[in-house]
């Protein structure tokens, strides 16, 4: 019903007069987008905590929900950025609430080439913001390690995300492959890069999603954000992810979905160059398909590694086919 018409959810809220909710972060933007519409008029008075978890966390897209909704009475403490997972019973770490959106801007070039989240002035060049998702729930731990060898790290080093404590599954029902290869001495490996910072967490990304390019890692979050600013590309419709190349090295490939039926030469070279833009590095192929062809979860969260397995088996419906 949301993504049909996410007016819904802010006339839910005006209506029940909501005072906490909960939605990933594409459910943000959109929700903006519908609040920003001149007939729109909402009573978001009450609303205390709107907690964006689920998937990668967008700053910008955290201040324009927040801006879009300063209208309607809505505190901009009331953002609520959080981290968790199915394995922890949801929740991980949680902000202070009314605390709003916090976030490390860090220089890119060198968190790519030396894992480190070294802080930068705003406005500096090669700087990347990521949001502050708050402390460990009561009951949980959480460390940073090198995932070649689980040496935990020191602050802004980043490594492999593990937890443990009182809410962390036991393992999965009856496959003892996968619990075995879960934990990592107690600790729960989620799979995650992140780093600490003063107690507080900051994800980077997944692991196995990270495109390695001349010994970089690139984030493929930072090209499908950037894809998404293109006219005639749908937002939160864009997937990027790393294919095997010449020598046995990555290239990258980006998919995105578009509606810009007669104009698709425009978008696949701007798609290119903003993903070079972000990277220095041109993508091997651009990939226009059609809307509604990225495969997503059943709460709309974009689906990477099939829409990779679709890509190498030429099965991704392209636009203008």
């Amino acid at each position: 019903d949301f993504t049909a018409r996410p007016a819904r959810w802010m006339e839910w809220l005006d209506t029940y007069g909501g005072t906490v909710t909960a939605g990933p972060n594409f459910a943000y933007a959109l929700a903006a987008r519908a609040l920003r519409r001149k007939d729109a008029s909402y009573d978001l008075r009450r609303l205390r905590i709107a907690l964006n978890g689920a998937e990668p966390i967008d700053a910008d897209s955290v201040r324009a929900f927040v801006d879009a909704a300063a209208p309607h009475g809505m505190r901009p403490g009331a953002v609520f950025n959080a981290f968790g997972m199915a394995e922890v019973a949801i929740a991980g770490t949680f902000p202070e609430p009314l605390a709003g959106l916090q976030t490390d801007r860090v220089d890119n070039r060198v968190l790519e080439s030396e894992n480190y989240a070294a802080p930068v002035p705003e406005g500096a060049e090669h700087a990347k913001e990521y949001a502050l998702l708050g402390t460990a729930i009561p009951g949980l731990e959480l460390r940073v390690v090198d995932p070649s060898d689980d040496r935990v790290l020191a602050d802004r080093e980043v490594g492999e995300l593990q937890i443990r404590g009182t809410s962390v599954t036991p393992g999965y029902y009856k496959n003892p492959e996968a619990t075995s290869a879960l934990f990592r001495d107690g600790w729960l490996a989620t799979g995650d890069l992140a780093y600490l910072l003063d107690g507080q967490l900051v994800i980077c990304g997944r692991i196995k999603d990270v495109i390695i390019v001349g010994g970089r890692n690139i984030f493929p979050e930072d090209i499908e954000r950037a894809a998404a600013t293109i006219d005639g590309v749908r937002a939160g419709n864009v997937i990027a992810f790393g294919v095997e190349g010449r020598g046995g090295h990555e290239s990258m490939v980006v998919v995105a979905e578009t509606n810009a039926e007669g104009d698709l030469d425009r978008v696949r070279n701007e798609v290119h160059a903003a993903a070079k833009r972000v990277t220095g590095l041109p993508p091997q192929e651009i990939v226009l398909v059609a809307p509604g062809a990225l495969p997503k979860t059943s709460s709309g969260k974009l689906q990477r590694s099939l829409c990779r397995q679709r890509f190498q088996a030429d099965e991704l419906a392209r636009a203008g086919a």
